[in-house]
């Protein structure tokens, strides 16, 4: 079972790995907005636009000024729109996270941009090598789950 799901996350990442995770990331993001409307969506989209000047295309090379916007637009409920978008890049390029075993009821405080960062340097050295993409939270001893 173990080498069918390695065999599986493995054929996720080759074909990951023939796009770009801008774009990945980007399909990440317009998909979790779609999930709250096409109307909903194309109103954010023209709102970043309008108020603070990010065209949609410039969303994952933009980063930081995409997450204030969105927390002047939503405040508060950024965060889940956040959590949201890291699930959904996430179930894209097929991670293995693992955290540490000390921490079993705590999941480490991570920012969007954060987990993107580390997530965009993962994916690259996973194309580079063509193996699976594992990403360790701890150097101590570790629990795999997943996000």
């Amino acid at each position: 079972m173990r080498e069918h799901t390695n065999s599986a996350r493995a054929k996720m990442v080759k074909q990951n790995s023939e796009k770009d995770f801008e774009q990945i990331l980007f399909e990440a993001i317009d998909e979790t907005l779609s999930n709250l409307g096409e109307s909903v969506k194309t109103a954010i989209y023209f709102h970043l636009e309008a108020l603070f000047k990010i065209k949609k295309q410039e969303i994952p090379y933009r980063l930081g000024d995409f997450s204030d916007a969105l927390e002047r637009i939503f405040g508060l409920g950024t965060r889940h729109l956040e959590i949201s978008f890291m699930k959904n890049l996430h179930s894209k390029i097929g991670l293995v996270c693992k955290w540490p075993t000390w921490c079993k009821w705590v999941v480490p405080e991570v920012t969007f941009q954060e987990y993107v960062c580390l997530m965009k340097q993962k994916f690259e050295e996973a194309g580079a090598n063509e193996e699976e993409i594992e990403v360790l939270m701890d150097a101590g001893e570790e629990q795999e789950q997943r996000i």
